[in-house]
């Protein structure tokens, strides 16, 4: 851990270094957690939090107060949680954070979250998703009209992904209005509104008035309540595109979610468009990344996941390099993209239950975040211990063997029904050939029954073809129109008419 010299450096310099020091790494947060002697500081670089350095005991009160100060808070405030923000810049680099103080039994808890635009503002195509992925949230965009949501737990990247697709679909001929709480990023070309809920200005206050502001398409931070949901809804279906957040695990609970909410099932039906689901995943370091076997249960969940047979894979070197962090450099996002069809809209207006539900969702052409993951794992770009940590494996398993199972149950009633059609055809086909014997089968010899066709001629048999010896006795059956057949009925021989009797049956 960084150990700073107190006596003789003053408290500003050491808290713009520690500032500097973790935007440098590559920090998302700063947390400076207090205890009864120290305060230790820990950043978050790539997920993971780590230790860096501790401020005695002697100068808390002198630390807590530089960044509340610095961040606009009121430092004789010490018993309520107070938000504060810093904007500065480093050199050519621009700084936004959000400072956030929480009372607890030693002192304040001070957490810096450090926002970097970098990536939003790459571009949707920069930020490394798959091919597929791409297709399908490049489509979802080009819808004129409907809701489409990004979904994934607090820092998932949700407001990356949100920022870079507004920046796409931010042209000249559109009109875009946002409401956040807070604005995170200025993005020019944009009109963008800050909630405060203090003097009344929420989320439903405010869509209510863009909705007379002629927008062509509108972004809600977050879908926090019912009420934020139903005016959502109503904008959506009058023909604007509403892009917003919520925080879900993955498609089929944003849906389930989505319908406990108190939104009408018919409009949500026909509003939602597309649900996007994320995660971040650490993204294995390329310079020192080494490859081993995959064990039987790796083996297990890649053949029952994807299908294959993976027999190595990249594995992150503990020791690191100069360019990593024991063997991690930055996130990757992890994605499960689902584009509504109709099926599936008209499962949540008639109310359908989670069975269903999941069967319409995971039967299309969805890849999971496990899926997504284990893809990523076998192009080395993560490992299989980022992929566990983010997703319910033994949960999904059960979920992928349950799938099996029914899809194998299918495939084998499909060939049984098969194999039993076309039994019942050859059995058909024999009665057939029984029935109506072809020409060539007729052995010479062989005596032919009459039939009305040739009865006026017998020396005709069946379909007319002459019969070689008209001396053998040949019988007729006469058609009764009953079931039930009478107790004596006459036969005629055709032959001998000496030989012409009546038979008893």
């Amino acid at each position: 851990m960084k150990e700073f010299d107190f006596e003789k450096i003053p408290i500003v310099e050491i808290a713009n270094e520690i500032i500097i020091d973790a935007v440098n790494k590559g920090a998302s947060d700063i947390h400076f957690d207090p205890s009864k002697d120290i305060i230790k500081i820990r950043f978050r670089i790539d997920g993971i939090l780590s230790d860096y350095g501790i401020v005695p005991s002697k100068y808390k009160r002198n630390m807590i107060s530089r960044i509340k100060m610095i961040a606009g808070m009121n430092i004789m405030e010490t018993r309520l949680p107070q938000d504060g923000a810093i904007k500065s810049k480093i050199g050519d680099r621009l700084l936004d954070l959000r400072v956030s103080t929480l009372p607890t039994n030693n002192a304040e808890k001070i957490v810096i979250r450090i926002l970097d635009y970098s990536m939003s503002l790459a571009g949707l195509d920069n930020l490394g998703f798959s091919r597929e992925s791409m297709e399908k949230i490049n489509k979802l965009i080009r819808i004129p009209n409907g809701i489409i949501l990004v979904t994934g737990a607090t820092g998932t990247g949700k407001s990356t992904t949100l920022y870079s697709i507004l920046q796409k679909l931010n042209t000249e001929d559109v009109n875009i209005i946002t409401v956040e709480d807070p604005v995170e990023m200025d993005i020019a070309g944009i009109n963008q509104v800050q909630t405060q809920t203090e003097i009344g200005l929420s989320f439903a206050t405010i869509l209510r008035s863009i909705l007379r502001q002629d927008p062509n398409i509108i972004m809600i931070g977050e879908i926090r309540d019912d009420e934020t949901a139903r005016i959502a809804v109503r904008a959506s279906i009058t023909g604007h595109l509403v892009l917003s957040t919520l925080h879900t695990n993955n498609s089929l609970n944003t849906i389930e979610r989505l319908t406990d909410m108190d939104v009408e099932r018919y409009l949500l039906g026909s509003s939602l468009e597309g649900i996007i689901s994320q995660r971040l995943a650490r993204q294995v370091c390329g310079e020192c990344r080494v490859k081993r076997a995959t064990s039987d249960y790796e083996k297990d969940v890649f053949r029952t996941v994807l299908g294959k047979d993976v027999q190595e894979m990249y594995v992150a070197n503990k020791e690191g390099c100069p360019r990593c962090n024991h063997g991690y450099k930055g996130r990757l996002a992890v994605l499960e993209v689902l584009i509504m069809n109709d099926k599936i809209k008209d499962a949540i207006t008639r109310g359908a239950n989670k069975h269903e539900l999941k069967e319409l969702v995971y039967t299309g052409d969805v890849i999971t975040l496990l899926q997504d993951g284990l893809n990523k794992v076998i192009l080395g770009e993560t490992t299989f211990e980022e992929i566990l940590k983010i997703v319910d494996l033994e949960n999904d398993m059960t979920s992928y063997k349950e799938d099996n199972l029914k899809a194998n149950l299918r495939m084998a009633q499909n060939v049984q029904r098969t194999e039993e059609q076309k039994r019942k055809e050859d059995i058909l086909s024999k009665q057939n050939v029984m029935a109506n014997p072809a020409p060539n089968n007729v052995p010479v010899g062989t005596p032919t029954i009459n039939t009305a066709s040739n009865i006026s001629n017998p020396n005709l048999g069946v379909q007319g073809i002459p019969i070689q010896n008209p001396n053998p006795v040949i019988t007729e059956r006469p058609v009764f129109e009953h079931s039930v057949a009478p107790k004596t009925s006459p036969i005629t021989v055709i032959g001998d008419p000496s030989a012409l009797e009546t038979i008893e049956l």
